[in-house]
C-alpha cells in the first residue's frame, strides 16, 4: 500500500478522486499536530479530539470541492480555527476566548497570505521595541508578565495614572502601525487572556 505523497498537488488530487490511502495519509500526518493546536484554542482534550475529527470528516465529505493546488497544512489549520469558533458560539459560553477576541483574531486569519500575518507580527514586535523606554516596559509588565495596572505602579513606584498613560500610548502607537488588527496581533503574541484597548 502507498502512503506516501510526493506533494500537495498529488495529495489532493488522490483525495478528490476518494482514494482512502490518501485520506490514511492526511489523518496519519497532521491528527497530533491539529490536535496540538486544537488544544491552543481549547484547553480542553476531548473538545480539541473532536474538533479535529469534524474537521477530518467535513474534509472527506467535500474533497470533491476541493481546490487543485492549495497548502493543504495551511487549509487544516484555518478549518481547525474555524470548527473551534464555530463551536464557540454554538456553546454560547465562555471558554478561553471573549467576543473582541474572537472578532480580532478572525481578521487576522482572514489574511489569505501567511507571509501577510508573519509581516504584521513582525512589525508589531519591531513597533515594541521602538517604544520609549518606560512605556515599553509598562506595556511588557501589562502584556507579557499579566500584571494589572496597580501591581504595575507598585512595582515601578509610579501612580496607577501614569501606568495607563503609558499603555495607551503603547495601544496609540501600534495601532498607527497596523491597525484595526492590533488587537488579533497582540493576542498570538502574548497571551489569551491580555485586556486589549
Amino acid at each position: 500500500m502507498r502512503f506516501s505523497f510526493t506533494d500537495d498537488i498529488a495529495l489532493i488530487k488522490s483525495l478528490k478522486k476518494g482514494d482512502p490511502e490518501a485520506y490514511t495519509f492526511l489523518v496519519k500526518n497532521y491528527h497530533h499536530k491539529l490536535c496540538v493546536y486544537a488544544y491552543s484554542l481549547t484547553s480542553d482534550n476531548d473538545q480539541s479530539e473532536d474538533i479535529v475529527q469534524n474537521v477530518f470528516v467535513k474534509i472527506w465529505r467535500k474533497r470533491s470541492k476541493l481546490k487543485d493546488d492549495f497548502s493543504v497544512k495551511s487549509y487544516l489549520y484555518k478549518m481547525i480555527y474555524n470548527e473551534f469558533i464555530d463551536q464557540y458560539r454554538k456553546q454560547k459560553i465562555t471558554l478561553v476566548l471573549e467576543k473582541k477576541h474572537i472578532d480580532a483574531l478572525s481578521s487576522i486569519v482572514e489574511e489569505k497570505d501567511e507571509k501577510s500575518l508573519e509581516r504584521l507580527i513582525a512589525i508589531v514586535k519591531q513597533e515594541i521595541e521602538n517604544l520609549p523606554p518606560k512605556c515599553k516596559k509598562t506595556f511588557l509588565l501589562s502584556k507579557e508578565e499579566g500584571l494589572s495596572n496597580i501591581e504595575i505602579s507598585e512595582y515601578l513606584d509610579v501612580s496607577i495614572k501614569t501606568v495607563e498613560a503609558h499603555i495607551s500610548k503603547a495601544f496609540a502607537l501600534l495601532r498607527k502601525a497596523v491597525g484595526h488588527k492590533i488587537n488579533g496581533v497582540l493576542f498570538l503574541l502574548f497571551d489569551r487572556h491580555i485586556k486589549t484597548e
